[in-house]
């Protein structure tokens, strides 16, 4: 039908400036806190936040190593996951619509940001399906968010996944390089 045909010309555009987005020489990279990045995207969800209902609360580690990318492709990442959270706790008809963002280090020395929300969950087989362009368990939206993310956190060679919880609800997570290993010279190559 003609709405299928527009939402795929709209994903098709956005697809487009996705792939610009990423090709742009010199994307601005910067040492950036991760910390910050979250700050600015909840001040920014605010009234989306109160609009359904929600409480968002963090847990921000202190001194968390600095990441090296692009803010605003980073805000954009940590606002499509957190609208993803929203759009779970929405499904919830009563009991705690509550969203919980930390930061912390992985074993590896990775930055790592996860999201967890007290929604509905995760259908086990459609895990694998969530981060495609297209796939959506909601009646409305095309989505490419999961999918715009995952774009974004490989681009900054970070990973992305998700899990189901205990009791109800998801977690979101992504970990990226820290900016010292990611500027960490490579090994020379070996002179034959």
């Amino acid at each position: 039908s003609r709405r299928i045909v527009r939402d795929g010309q709209r994903a098709g555009e956005v697809i487009t400036r996705l792939r610009s987005l990423f090709r742009r020489e010199g994307s601005p990279s910067e040492p950036l806190c991760l910390n910050e990045v979250i700050e600015a995207v909840i001040a920014i969800a605010r009234s989306e936040v109160q609009k359904a209902g929600a409480l968002v609360r963090t847990e921000l580690a202190d001194d968390l190593p600095k990441v090296t990318g692009d803010r605003v492709q980073l805000q954009q990442l940590v606002l499509n996951l957190v609208m993803n959270a929203l759009e779970a706790v929405a499904g919830v008809a009563d009991g705690r619509r509550e969203l919980l963002v930390t930061t912390g280090v992985t074993e590896g020395g990775e930055v790592v940001v996860a999201i967890r929300d007290s929604g509905i969950g995760l259908t086990g087989d459609g895990t694998d399906q969530l981060f495609e362009a297209f796939y959506t368990t909601k009646p409305t939206g095309m989505g490419m968010g999961l999918a715009i993310s995952r774009s974004i956190v490989e681009h900054h060679g970070g990973r992305l996944w998700a899990a189901s919880d205990d009791g109800p609800g998801a977690t979101f997570s992504f970990a990226l390089p820290r900016a010292e290993a990611a500027a960490a010279p490579t090994e020379p190559a070996a002179i034959p």
